[in-house]
Order: structure tokens, then sequence, then C-alpha cells
């Protein structure tokens, strides 16, 4: 099998990533911060395969150049490293800068390495689905929408913007230097974790089960993190895949997580009411047209917010009141 590299592997969808790609056969050089940092790569080191073909290689997303020998003799490079925080000081320094930077940065590098067939790169749909049109039931968001930059500003929107100026720079570069790239365009994201530290779509799941008396008033895309590794590899692999790519389950509002959360832990404190009083946010719909022409069979909400539960717990999160019988 090939070799091929993950940038940001000690991440939540990289590390799975990775751990697919190693099942697979494949040789794979990952990025990460720090390799010497136990705790943030042992959970990659004991992955089946790691010992023979993980390497792990320090890079950094900001310094042009640094991927270079990282990307050299690869025939695929999977660009998963791209900072995914709720709270931040400066949202160009800590949001914009490393997305939009690291994702040129890292096309500089395979432009100049003549053994890279594809790029496939980690975006979200927060770079699809957010342009100010009303978003209803009847409405179908497909691969076709962009998020305006604008609308993004005025609304303080700056994760959105960030995922947004990145990935379209990137169609601008590759298109310029000639480079096979598929996006993958994720939901929120939830299921086990194989990292140790807790990763912020988690945190989603995780504030529902600590005792909070009320949940939020919004509703997203929700996709397992299995299913968008297992589309990366898909991407890269499949011969005619090509552009954008949306993966996600279903859209459901908080009510609905809480509602799947009350059936499967009927014994847990779950928040009762929403947390304003205004309309629930309305539900719209995304398309799994493209998404299942790459073969991608998608995993039930339900066993994705059960999975991600049972991983909180095992990785002592979250610890359930313990009942009298």
């Amino acid at each position: 099998m090939s070799t091929v590299c993950v940038t940001g592997a000690s991440g939540y969808i990289a590390s799975w990533l990775v751990k697919f790609l190693l099942q697979r056969g494949y040789t794979v050089r990952a990025s990460v911060r720090d390799p010497n940092n136990e705790r943030k790569t042992s959970h990659l080191r004991s992955l089946g395969g790691a010992k023979e073909r993980l390497h792990l290689l320090k890079a950094d997303l900001l310094e042009e150049g640094s991927f270079d020998s990282l990307v050299d003799g690869c025939e695929g490079v999977f660009h998963t490293a791209s900072p995914y925080i709720d709270s931040f000081t400066d949202p160009q320094v800590e949001l914009i800068d490393p997305a939009l930077k690291g994702t040129l940065n890292i096309l500089g590098s395979c432009s100049r390495t003549p053994s890279v067939k594809r790029v496939i790169l980690t975006s979200s749909i927060a770079a699809v689905a957010f342009d100010g049109r009303p978003q209803t039931p009847e409405v179908v968001v497909d691969e076709t929408w962009w998020s305006n930059p604008d609308f993004c500003r005025e609304n303080k929107l700056w994760y959105i913007l960030s995922k947004t100026l990145a990935e379209d720079a990137a169609w601008k570069f590759v298109k310029e230097k000639g480079i096979d790239m598929v996006v993958i365009n994720p939901a929120m994201v939830i299921g086990p974790l194989l990292q140790p530290t807790l990763n912020t779509s988690a945190t989603k799941i995780l504030g529902l089960l600590t005792g909070g008396e009320t949940y939020p008033n919004s509703a997203f895309g929700w996709v397992h993190v299995k299913d968008i590794a297992n589309a990366h590899v898909l991407a890269f692999e499949n011969p005619s895949a090509n552009g954008r790519y949306c993966i996600v389950e279903r859209v459901a509002h908080y009510s609905d997580i809480v509602k799947i959360l009350t059936e499967l832990y009927p014994d847990l404190q779950l928040p009762k009411k929403c947390a304003d009083e205004k309309p629930y946010i309305a539900m719209y719909n995304v398309s799994k047209e493209r998404a299942k022409s790459l073969g991608l069979e998608f995993t039930p909400l339900e066993e994705s917010i059960k999975e991600t539960v049972e991983s909180l717990k095992e990785k002592n999160f979250f610890k359930p009141p313990i009942t009298s019988k």
C-alpha cells in the first residue's frame, strides 16, 4: 500500500482517520505539534499497525515549508488540522489565520511534491450552509451552497468564517496549481473518542448530561465520527470522487437530542426545557446524494449519541448517578 500524510493527527477526526488508514495497510506520516507529548500521542502509537507503519512528525501550520518533508513521498495528503474552539479572544489569530494560512501552507508543500496524487481537505458544513437564506423544513442544503463571508462577519460567526475562507482559498489555489483535491464537509461530529482530551463537539453532548436545567435553542447537522473518517478514505480511494461532499446523517434540534438521550438513559437527570421562550430554531435538510455516491453508509443518530455517551463514561468525563433499584 502507498504512503499518505495526515495533518493534525492527534485530533478527534484525524485519530479515527489514522486508525482506518492503518487498518487498510497504508503507511501514515502524521503531523502533530509535539511527537514527544505522550498524552497527546499515546492513543495513536497504540493503534494496530502503528509500530510498523505510523510515523509521527512535528510540523507547524503557520510555518511556511514545514510540511515539505512530511508530504515528500506521499501519494495522498489528508489535511484535517484546523482549530475548532468555542472560546477565544482574537478570532483572526486563533481561528482564521491557522485555518486559512495553514491550508495554503500545506497545499504549497503539495504543489512542490510530485508524489502527491490527491489532497483530501477536511472543511465543514460551516462553509456551506450560512449565506443568510432562511433555513426552513422545505430547504435542502447541498454542495452548491456557499457560506457568505460578509454574513459571517456581520453576525460574528468566526469559526464559520474561518472554514469558509480556508476552503474558498484552497479551491482557488488548487485550480491554479492543477492539484487534484476533494473536500469533505462534515456537520457536528460525535461518537467515541480515541484521544484522551475532550473535543468541542463531544462537549455539546456532555453539556446535556451534567445537570444543566436547559438545552440551547439551536439545531445542527449531526454525524458519526467513523462515517467522517470513512468518507475521507473513500474520497481518496475512489478515482471518480471530485468536488465537495456534505456528510450529515440528520439535522436535529437540541430538543431532539434530549429526547433520544431520555429514551436511551431514562435514569439521567436531563434538561427539561429550552434556554429561551422563543419558537424552536427552524429545521432544514442536507442532501445525502453525493455522500451516498461515494459508497458511504450513515450510522443512525441514535447510535452515534449512545456511543458518545458510553465513550464519555469510559473516559471518566461523565459519571452517571447511581440509582437504587
